[in-house]
């Protein structure tokens, strides 16, 4: 390993084109956070890197550090996560909302294991799942957990009075009793917060019992909604991604 070089697991978030030859890409990394780096050539028809460095693609990678981009020196992949997610649609956008909250959410420069695991997890999931929005918010959630931000589901996030309750506010925490709730906080059946409950504790038995009932889409929208805005809430930009999932 060249003297200064770092070697990490890494996630492709997303990537643009850098120059004649280069490509600016974002990763997701274990160890060292969210780090902006530069693969030198790649669109050179006989680049070593080849088609590994695109999104939902979990590397091997070793970088040097530059001043504004690390380099990318090697890059091998250990699973590829495109398959099953970008052929369906619902799939690919909700994959891609995971990848930049995780962005959104992870510190640069500072080690996040939980968080990429976390990604690691949902990816995996999403290549399979029946229910893609139902994997995304399951991931918001723990991620929201990580981040110390996650919502109050069952307790009164401003008393901590015994649920189940049927108001959320996300600037409260969460969900809130009838004698805290503030005048917008949204009425929400105790269902509603139960599915995010099972979703944020990954019961997905128990989860799947409903989403694939009489009512599961409409406390899926919903669920998927409060989770939305609780996250926007905690964010300072915007999650991009998302825009395009609501207009699906």
């Amino acid at each position: 390993m060249r003297r200064g070089s770092f070697h990490d697991r890494a996630v492709v978030v997303r990537t643009h084109d850098f120059g004649e030859a280069d490509r600016v890409v974002v990763l997701l990394t274990r160890h060292h956070g969210v780090v902006r780096s530069v693969a030198k050539g790649v669109r050179k028809a006989k680049s070593r890197f080849g088609s590994r460095l695109q999104p939902f693609v979990h590397l091997d990678v070793q970088l040097y550090p530059g001043r504004k981009l690390a380099t990318i020196t090697q890059a091998d992949t250990v699973a590829y996560y495109g398959s099953g997610i970008i052929e369906d649609w619902d799939r690919y956008t909700a994959a891609s909302v995971v990848v930049e909250a995780a962005e959104r959410l992870a510190m640069h420069g500072e080690e996040d294991p939980a968080l990429f695991d976390a990604v690691i997890n949902a990816l995996s999931a999403m290549q399979t799942t029946r229910h893609p929005t139902a994997t995304l918010d399951a991931f918001l959630l723990r991620a929201l957990e990580l981040a110390g931000l996650a919502p109050r589901l069952f307790e009164c996030a401003s008393c901590q009075a015994a649920g189940p309750h049927r108001a959320f506010h996300p600037e409260a925490g969460g969900a809130v009793c009838v004698r805290c709730r503030p005048s917008q906080s949204a009425s929400v059946p105790a269902e509603t917060l139960h599915l995010m409950w099972l979703l944020a504790g990954e019961h997905w038995a128990a989860a799947e019992q409903i989403l694939d009932g009489p009512d599961g889409p409409h406390l899926m929208d919903t669920a998927h909604r409060l989770t939305v805005r609780h996250l926007q809430w905690h964010l300072d930009a915007k999650v991009g991604s998302l825009r395009v999932l609501e207009q699906r």
